[in-house]
């Protein structure tokens, strides 16, 4: 037998936490590490940091890593520190007066599922815009102390890191995140084993363990399917953010949407509100359909409940943004589900169309939204136009303005975005009930009362914070990738804190329009290189892995950052995320935003500029619609001037260049003795005075609960009293009517001025006889009129005149308008028949129409 000369088996690894174990009296820390309320209160972070400020700066700021790399001597040390261990009582007082408050039962309570949560750099469950706007939702719900949780998912790889290559070139890393050294807790069953939701997915199912992030006081529960329980085909849903193919986009939207609900239900958690941040999460409302079918009600009744206790928000401009699956595939997954609610496929697969019966549509989360919430609305005043018009098919017989979505604009979380500098000035001389009172205008006046070189000396503060963050964080990633070593210390040593710093930060998609800046180099070049007043541009943004063109936009600006007249004058800062962007958003004294109009459904960057002193230049496009002031900012105009992009590329460019070179540059460096601009101060102050206090998220998430929530849950409450009394006959009423639609019809009429026309001054009577086909009372009239020099693309409606019933005989209603005609020319009219019934929400959730002759 001849002896092998190497022979062992694979070993079988156990994954272990070990946890490293805090004196007695340092447990509060352990608490307070597992709960993002330090990521927006600058004490808690203060007091991290004291505990070793190096090592906190190595473990990236994360309290949980910290103490686990913290020495045992180290602690010891710390509990005999008496100065050291106040600190450590006063936070966690603080920290435990804020925890123990009720809830507000006086608001309803709220479910809400995103993809994505932006809470702090630390947890790196996010990407961008949506993200950042769900984390502030939620940390502004705990503030207003609401009955509140929310949905999404524990990413194992997150959204990818950034770096550049020596040439410019995007590289994309994905760095998988240990879940045991992070701010979250596995969420356990009564036997303490780990808790797992089973998600059904075609014949088999795929299971989540169910991980908690304490957000103040409200729980946001994240589903993670990267277990062994999984295959190596189901493992990957909850890798990466946005990552794979369209089939593990359906993945993630199924385990969000039906997992979602089914984790809160084995969670024991019931709220009276639904609320979709995103049609990624549309799904929801489909396995609360198929609760409700189970508890023993029809199809049409549950849709009642579910609609009613629903609410979709889209921050999507365009159709294409929205996530479309082609039937095959929808169908592998979902073939199922008709048969748990009792309709066929194609009754299914028709609620995510806009045109139910083509069936070459493929199925769209957002349509599929639009037809089981009740409410819709967009992230501004603008987008929420753009949004009527963007679903205005879905419920034809009606003009985009006449549809129901609604809008809420965006805000931002004022202790997150909020530089602590300025947080004490605003502490120092605004009312003392401000943090309550965030959106009163009155008490930002407050900024009025401060001196001016009090403004000043917080900016350059700021302005020089920023300079030593980019020097500390950059150097070594430059000297690796960017070769020449004179060249990137010639670069540091060429940022100048005392220069005019504008700011261009945001994901790197071609309608943000990025490249505006460089259509005419040698301008450009004059701005920056005036010695007598320079100017410095931070760039910063990730384009997605597969988005080519903004990659090469990337590319395109490195290149030139690189050149001699502009270096140290354009810089590129890569791998922007929450940290680098607090750093930025108050540290320059511009933030600019060039988006092709109107594809920018809010933005909220630019608002967290305004909380920090920080002045916008901006197309009125998104919030800045709504949010500009003369004198407290710069505006290029809402309406565009060409068709060709090209030739609007062009004006607009020049007209930043013009701004700039005989505005806001001369303006900023007419400095007096004191070394600064009261000019330039006083629109610093208009903006944080009259700008600021409209773009909290506390004044969003009023607004939510105002215009949506109190209003949704009422109705609610009214449909399910008494066994769901109220919803079932809506339910059977809508079925009755939907059976009778196309019988009823017009017996006789009396419409001259339909017919021939008519004259100013003048009254007509327009009378209708309508055999409604035993309905009690169930249909409406009201004559349309539309100018005639519209198109039917470009309409304006002129005037909508109500029928009233004048009269009844057995099953005919007579219907009369009177008209006046007011103004002389050419229109179009016709009269409109729809369903009528005063416990409908709106005319939208049952959209029948009929125009008749």
């Amino acid at each position: 037998m001849k002896i092998k000369a190497d022979y062992a088996n694979a070993p079988q690894w156990k994954e272990l936490a070990i946890k490293s174990r805090l004196p007695e009296e340092l447990k509060c820390l352990d608490e307070l590490a597992h709960n993002m309320w330090w990521a927006w209160n600058y004490e808690a972070r203060n007091m991290f940091m004291s505990l070793d400020a190096d090592l906190y700066e190595k473990v990236g700021h994360n309290p949980v890593l910290l103490l686990e790399r913290l020495s045992y001597e180290r602690k010891e040390a710390i509990v005999k520190d008496k100065a050291t261990m106040k600190c450590v009582k006063d936070v966690y007082a603080k920290f435990r007066k804020y925890m123990d408050v009720k809830p507000d039962s006086k608001r309803p309570s709220v479910a809400y599922f995103c993809m994505e949560y932006g809470l702090n750099q630390v947890l790196k469950i996010y990407s961008g815009g949506l993200g950042m706007l769900a984390g502030d939702y939620l940390k502004e719900a705990s503030d207003s102390n609401v009955d509140f949780c929310a949905v999404g998912f524990l990413y194992r790889y997150g959204y990818f890191t950034q770096s550049l290559s020596m040439d410019g070139q995007q590289i994309a890393k994905y760095e998988a995140q240990n879940f045991n050294s992070l701010p979250i807790e596995r969420v356990l069953d009564e036997q303490g084993n780990p808790m797992v939701v089973d998600v059904p997915y075609m014949n088999y199912q795929v299971h989540a363990y169910i991980w908690q992030v304490n957000v103040g006081r409200i729980k946001l529960y994240l589903l993670d399917t990267d277990n062994e329980m999984n295959s190596e085909f189901d493992k990957p849903i909850t890798h990466s953010l946005y990552g794979g193919d369209w089939e593990n986009r359906l993945k993630q939207e199924i385990l969000l949407g039906i997992g979602g609900i089914l984790a809160l239900k084995k969670l024991g958690i019931t709220k009276q509100i639904y609320h979709c941040n995103e049609g990624h999460a549309a799904l929801c409302n489909l396995q609360r359909l198929c609760d409700y079918i189970d508890s023993g009600l029809t199809f049409n009744q549950s849709l009642e409940l579910v609609k009613a206790s629903s609410l979709y928000t889209v921050h999507t401009p365009v159709p294409a943004g929205h996530d479309y699956f082609d039937e095959a595939l929808f169908g592998k997954y979902m073939g199922g589900y008709p048969a748990k609610l009792g309709i066929s496929w194609d009754e299914f697969i028709g609620m995510g169309r806009q045109n139910p019966d083509d069936h070459g549509e493929r199925f769209c989360m957002s349509t599929f939204a639009c037809n089981t919430c009740q409410e819709v609305n967009g992230v501004s005043k603008l987008h929420g136009w753009v949004s009527q018009k963007m679903f205005a098919p879905i419920w034809r017989g009606y003009y985009p303005e006449e549809n129901h979505v609604g809008y809420v604009t965006n805000g931002v979380h004022f202790p997150t975005w909020t530089a602590t500098e300025w947080r004490k000035v605003y502490d120092k001389y605004f009312d003392a009930l401000f943090m309550s009172d965030q959106s009163n205008e009155n008490i930002w006046h407050g900024i009025y009362n401060v001196a001016d070189e009090e403004i000043w000396n917080t900016r350059m503060a700021l302005k020089k914070k920023l300079v030593d963050y980019i020097r500390e964080k950059f150097t070594e990633n430059w000297l690796k990738n960017q070769g020449d070593p004179s060249r990137v210390v010639s670069l540091l040593e060429r940022i100048n804190p005392n220069a005019l710093m504008i700011g261009f930060c945001r994901r790197f998609a071609t309608y943000k329009r990025a490249h505006l800046l460089f259509t005419d180099i040698d301008r450009l070049a004059k701005i920056v290189n005036d010695p007598e007043h320079p100017v410095l541009f931070f760039f910063s943004g990730k384009a997605h892995p597969a988005d080519g063109a903004g990659q090469g936009l990337i590319k395109k600006i490195f290149e030139i950052s690189q050149r001699p007249e502009f270096l140290g004058k354009i810089i590129f800062l890569e791998d922007y995320d929450m940290q680098l962007a607090r750093r930025l958003v108050s540290g320059v004294d511009i933030w600019m935003n060039t988006p092709t109009r109107p594809l920018e459904a809010s933005g909220t960057s630019g608002e967290k500029a305004e909380m920090n002193g920080v002045v916008n230049l901006s197309v009125l496009d998104g919030w800045w619609v709504e949010g500009y002031r003369k004198g407290a900012g710069w505006a290029l105009p809402q309406k565009r001037t060409y068709e060709n992009q090209g030739y609007q590329d062009q004006l607009d460019a020049a007209t930043i260049y013009g701004m700039l070179e005989n505005e806001i540059i001369p303006l900023y460096y007419a400095k007096n003795k004191k070394g600064y601009s009261a000019d330039w101060l006083k629109v610093v102050k208009n903006s944080i005075a009259t700008i600021a206090p409209h773009y909290t998220m506390k004044r969003q998430l009023d607004d939510y609960y105002d215009k949506f929530y109190i209003r949704q849950a009422t109705r609610f409450k009214k449909l399910a009293a008494s066994d769901n009394r109220l919803a079932k006959e809506i339910a059977l009423w809508k079925e009755t009517v939907a059976e009778r639609w196309d019988a009823i019809h017009v017996v006789s009429k009396d419409a001259g001025l339909l017919d021939n026309g008519g004259e100013t001054g003048m009254k007509y009577k327009v009378t209708y006889v309508i055999d409604e086909q035993g309905l009690d009372d169930a249909v409406g009239l009201e004559l349309v009129t539309l100018k005639n020099d519209h198109s039917e693309d470009d309409h304006e409606i002129y005037s909508v005149h109500e029928f009233k019933v004048v009269g009844r005989e057995g099953n005919n209603f007579t219907f009369q308008a009177e008209v006046e005609p007011d103004e002389a020319g050419a229109f179009r009219s016709c009269v409109r028949m729809y369903p009528k019934n005063k416990e409908l929400p709106h005319r939208m959730d049952f959209c029948y129409v009929k125009w008749l002759d």
